[in-house]
């Protein structure tokens, strides 16, 4: 199986605020060996339009001048889905990277991720350690992965840690039946918002379809009918209603 081992540097948290992504880091697992070489390995600093906080910039040391002439994403998107075309995605806490990427995507018109396969290494760990710190750099501690030289985070050194996290976690580099994560698609991580909205209309009006209907007695009915007539007379036949009663 072609895995991607993926990592983002972002100016922030949260997309929905504005917040962009500075970094991309993956390289290609495939039969559960890490390969190298430029056609196995996308990494990218990316332009994020904006500011990025001082406070950011001390987590990951990418600073406004790192990125001033680097590519927008917008121009270095179509690459970036070439490269990971046919993989599946191995990313620990997937939900926040795909956030930032598939926000990308969608802000400029490329197609979305939301069937790819994701595989989440957090996820997986909480089930595997529970009670436990499963942040990258525990896993790295509590599998003997050496890291010594990640002074900050970086999404290329990361992925290169998550890509020995998750052989350790699935049973080191020999092959095992059965031993990979299983994987979920993107949208199980990430619901674009014009989906999100479109599912939360769908509910609002299904709960609506599935009231009973409310009994009107021929009284209530004469009344109503009066009252629509004499708006559609009033407003000489210009009412936005049309009903051969009303004619």
């Amino acid at each position: 199986m072609r895995l991607i081992m993926l990592d983002t540097e972002t100016t922030g948290l949260s997309p929905l605020n504005g917040d962009r992504m500075v970094e991309i880091g993956a390289i290609e697992v495939l039969n559960r060996k890490v390969l190298s070489g430029d056609k196995h390995v996308f990494h990218q600093f990316i332009n994020p339009e904006r500011d990025i906080p001082a406070e950011v910039v001390r987590i990951h040391g990418i600073n406004n001048a790192r990125v001033k002439n680097e590519p927008t994403f917008k121009e270095i998107a179509q690459q970036f889905l070439d490269f990971i075309a046919g993989a599946t995605l191995v990313i620990h806490n997937a939900s926040f990277d795909l956030g930032f990427i598939m926000n990308e995507l969608r802000l400029h018109d490329f197609p979305n991720l939301q069937d790819v396969k994701v595989i989440d290494t957090l996820a997986f760990a909480r089930k595997k350690h529970p009670n436990q710190r499963n942040n990258l750099d525990a896993l790295c501690d509590r599998y003997n992965i050496e890291r010594g030289h990640r002074e900050l985070h970086g999404a290329l050194l990361d992925s290169e840690l998550l890509a020995e996290v998750y052989l350790g976690m699935t049973g080191g580099r020999q092959f095992s039946l059965g031993m990979d994560i299983p994987s979920l698609p993107a949208s199980s991580f990430v619901q674009l918002p014009e989906l999100s909205r479109g599912r939360d209309e769908q509910a609002e009006t299904a709960s609506m379809m599935q009231r009973a209907a409310l009994p009107i007695a021929d009284h209530e009915h004469a009344a109503h009918l009066s009252m629509m007539q004499r708006i559609h007379k009033e407003s000489d036949g210009k009412s936005i209603w049309h009903h051969p009663e009303l004619a």
